[in-house]
This record gives structure tokens, C-alpha cells and sequence, in this order.
């Protein structure tokens, strides 16, 4: 397995510019992603995403830092980094936006996995964690641009 990777490409029927302001906008982010994000959509901003665990309450917080907002084409940030003041090696996260037909075809990229340093098994099994959970959200964001534009 390569682990170094992750593409997923959803297609929506909504505009680039729609679809902008859902991957780059901390209150259209949080209706299909983490559970809050706070951030300033502006390259540079630092920034923090957070998940509550349903069944336990506990919260995880992992810091970002937005580096690419070039409406309505793409958006991306840093994250995962391997220390806590957003400081050495990151996860890199684009959402790359391109007008299909009457749509959106959204394409997530994930990198820098194995610039992390992690251990073969830490590598793998964050790798896969990942993955499963872009193949939760991705989805979701589907669905989410979907209720936006049906709503009147």
C-alpha cells in the first residue's frame, strides 16, 4: 500500500462558487465535517477543528492553518501537525472545485502522510482512519451541498 495519498471526487449539481463557500466557510464546514470549526478563510489563519465523541462527550480538538483560498477554485489547509504550535510536518488537505456540466466536481486530495515520521504501523493505521473517514465525510458534504441549493 502506498499511504501516501488520498484522493476522493464527488460531483454535485451546485455551483463552484456554492461548493466554495461549503469547504472553506467554518459554518457551512461544521453541517459535514467536524462538530465546530474556527477559523478565518483567509490564507495564513490559524485555526481548529473538533470532534465530540457521541458517546462519551469527550472532545478532540487538531489545529489547522489555512495556506490556499482562491475562490471559487480551491481551498486548502494544513493539519495533523507534528507539533502542537503549527510548527513541522502537517497533513495537506485541497479541495479543488471544477465546473461539470451543471455542477461541481469536488475533488479532496489528503498528502504528507509519510513525511509524518510516523512508524510503519502508525503510518498504516492513520492512513486507513483517514481514509475511512473521508469515505464518511465526503458523502456528507454531497448531502449537505444538496440540502443547501433545494433550500429556498
Amino acid at each position: 500500500m502506498e499511504q501516501g495519498t488520498i484522493e476522493r471526487d464527488i460531483h454535485v449539481n451546485a455551483s463552484p462558487e456554492v461548493v466554495f463557500e461549503v469547504v472553506s466557510q467554518p459554518e457551512h464546514m461544521r453541517e459535514w465535517w467536524p462538530d465546530d470549526a474556527r477559523f478565518e478563510s483567509v490564507a495564513g489563519a490559524p485555526g481548529e477543528l473538533v470532534w465530540r465523541d457521541a458517546d462519551t462527550g469527550e472532545t478532540k480538538t487538531v489545529a489547522l492553518a489555512v495556506v490556499e483560498v482562491d475562490p471559487p477554485k480551491r481551498f486548502s489547509f494544513r493539519w495533523c501537525f507534528t507539533e502542537p504550535d503549527r510548527s513541522g510536518q502537517a497533513l495537506f488537505v485541497t479541495f479543488d472545485l471544477v465546473p461539470s456540466g451543471a455542477g461541481t466536481l469536488i475533488r479532496m486530495t489528503e498528502t504528507g502522510f509519510r513525511e509524518l515520521g510516523w512508524e510503519v504501523a502508525v503510518l498504516e493505521e492513520q492512513y486507513r482512519d483517514h481514509e475511512n473517514g473521508w469515505d464518511h465525510y465526503m458523502p456528507r458534504l454531497g448531502a449537505y451541498v444538496a440540502r443547501l441549493v433545494a433550500t429556498p
